[in-house]
């Protein structure tokens, strides 16, 4: 890995940072970003990092804004407060607008307005920044941890700076995806493209499930078993890479194309009407297996990251400690402490009032959220992944003990947990971006708060527009939302037992618990180009609970970036990223907009 150190920036070389323009861009491109991953959440339960995309925006408008001759470019600095405050806007969606708050409506038919909603995420969102400013000393300053998505952001605005040829191509490219994504989105929405069914007819079996039911047989495409028409898991599954992409296709087959019929003719599932989707009615079986697999995966990845977990909670040796360059101490230490006292307040505050989780169990689960967003941040700095599913899981799982039946604290203390985790390792690496920089990193923090609530203002309106019944909307072949039945069905669990799950549902989930830690054990003791060849569990556990079709898209879309990068690999190196992010911002963002045009039609 190349060295930290800032390189010359030959052009627009001001030492300006936190300036207004710079915070306001990046507060409106992080909101539009905000309603982009909202949307990918609910389809495929995770948010896309936007990091890159908002320092390209911001960078592109200010510069065309200068051939104008009325106002200077942004200095790098000045980008680099953009996109923090963009990144912090854009992780709004994990602080449980695609998880646990839908999971709550739909578990109790508790609703939380627009203005309650704000106030809630903004509090998640802000444990974890608070954290963040107490973590970068060590794992920046003394481990110095690569923290891979912060230091390709940092070495691609000094690529910018440097050659800002190549920075007007990013930008036709992103615009150019997009516009293509939007306008095949509303050729799909207005019926000129749909989905190719896969042709075929399975016959029911003699004395089976479908005949019992009064049904004849099926089609492959009953089960979802088609070709998506339109192009934004295409450009997901080029970020995701070869690896997720082949986990998906194999969970897929393995769920769909395997069990779900096995299901259906056993009886477990009650088959749906000739000629429509089944996919509701298979999921309900479908998601046990597929939850216990990315829930062991996740944890058993967890629990191999231990040297991580102790060197977190180690104090710093003096070797460590006179390593330290002066001055990275950068917030007054009765400062952060102030911070965190407020914060924590807050949140406990908002629980109690909000959910009724009682005061003492409050105060627990932050300072659960402390701990765990502290490793999280760890982990995503080593391998470039943030264990958001295993930090809420972990909650889950100890206030299942704590308090058993009792949905509001097992969502929504969890909620906590994973949102600040994930928005704890995101600021992260908008930090490490920084120091590349030769950033202060006091105005980052302060552009992250801004940023946060930008996302907060924006991404629960949307949120409230697109899924105002989740009840009905969710678990959809258009809203699959995995996310929300991840946590939805340990909550449900833990509330019900055992015994209200459908039949064999039970072993299902002990073959596919045993079958995520395997694969996750796989995953570290194998040597590199094995390991290359094992299925991801999370991945192969997530496509069980998304139709076939989105697997199926999201396959082809890493073959296809595999296949290009092969061909072009310096084109890929520098144009792929951009590219597939403009085809997820066009439909997430036409989408949105055809979804407010049906609210306001009345439709």
């Amino acid at each position: 890995m190349d060295s930290e150190d800032t390189a010359p920036i030959s052009t627009n070389q001001s030492r300006a940072q936190l300036t207004l323009r710079a915070v306001l861009t990046g507060m409106a491109f992080g909101s539009i970003l905000s309603l982009c991953n909202l949307y990918v959440g609910l389809k495929i339960g995770w948010g896309i990092g936007m990091s890159l995309t908002a320092a390209l925006l911001a960078f592109g408008t200010w510069q065309i804004l200068q051939k104008t001759g009325r106002c200077q470019g942004l200095s790098i600095l000045e980008t680099n407060i953009s996109q923090t405050a963009a990144s912090a806007a854009a992780s709004i969606s994990g602080a449980g607008l695609i998880a646990a708050i839908p999971a709550l409506t739909i578990l109790t038919g508790q609703t939380m307005s627009w203005g309650t909603l704000v106030l809630w995420t903004s509090s998640v969102c802000a444990v974890g920044v608070v954290v963040s400013i107490g973590l970068r000393k060590q794992l920046i300053e003394v481990d110095k941890l690569p923290f891979p998505s912060g230091f390709a952001t940092g070495k691609t605005l000094q690529e910018l700076y440097n050659h800002g040829s190549d920075a007007a191509v990013r930008l036709q490219l992103l615009g150019g995806m997009a516009l293509i994504s939007a306008s095949v989105k509303f050729a799909e929405h207005f019926d000129y493209l749909k989905r190719i069914a896969v042709p075929g007819w399975i016959s029911a079996r003699p004395g089976g499930g479908l005949e019992k039911a009064g049904v004849a047989g099926y089609a492959p495409a009953n089960l979802g078993i088609s070709i998506e028409p339109t192009l934004m898991m295409y450009g997901v599954g080029a970020i995701v890479g070869p690896r997720g992409g082949l986990s998906v296709l194999l969970g897929a087959v393995c769920s769909w194309a395997v069990l779900a019929p096995i299901v259906f003719e056993a009886g477990w599932a009650v088959p749906g009407a000739p000629g429509q989707s089944w996919f509701n009615n298979g999921l309900s079986w479908l998601l046990w297996p597929g939850v216990a697999i990315m829930v062991s995966s996740a944890l058993t990845s967890f629990a191999f990251s231990w040297k991580s977990i102790i060197k977190a909670f180690k104090p710093l040796s003096k070797e460590e400690a006179a390593a330290v360059p002066p001055g990275s101490e950068v917030i007054p230490k009765k400062w952060f402490i102030a911070a965190l006292v407020a914060v924590t307040a807050l949140s406990v505050i908002l629980q109690t009032v909000l959910f009724g989780i009682t005061p003492m169990l409050a105060i627990f689960g932050v300072l659960l959220t402390f701990m765990l967003a502290l490793v999280a941040a760890r982990v995503a700095g080593e391998v470039n992944v943030t264990p958001v599913t295993a930090m809420g899981k972990v909650t889950q799982l100890t206030f299942a003990i704590i308090a058993p039946a009792n949905p509001a604290s097992n969502l929504m203390v969890a909620n906590v947990t994973g949102g600040a985790a994930g928005l704890c390792a995101d600021m992260m690496h908008d930090l490490k971006a920084g120091k590349i920089l030769g950033a202060d990193p006091r105005p980052q923090y302060i552009a992250q708060f801004c940023g946060v609530l930008a996302g907060a203002l924006v991404g629960c309106a949307g949120y409230l527009i697109l899924i105002p019944d989740p009840a009905n909307q969710l678990f959809t072949e258009q809203w699959p939302a995995p996310s929300v039945t991840a946590w939805m069905s340990v909550a449900q669990l833990f509330m019900d037992g055992l015994d209200a799950l459908p039949t064999g549902a039970v072993e299902a989930m002990t073959i596919g618990a045993c079958l995520g830690i395997l694969l996750a054990v796989a995953e570290r003791i194998l040597p590199g180009k094995a390991r290359n060849w094992v299925p991801s569990g999370p991945s192969m556990g997530l496509a069980f609970l998304i139709s076939p079709a989105i697997s199926f898209a999201l396959f082809l879309g890493s073959m296809a970036a595999l296949l290009i990068g092969k061909i072009t690999p310096n084109w890929s190196t520098k144009f792929m990223i951009i590219a597939a992010s403009g085809i997820i911002a066009g439909e997430s963002l036409s989408g949105i907009f055809l979804a407010l045009i049906a609210v306001l039609s009345g439709g």
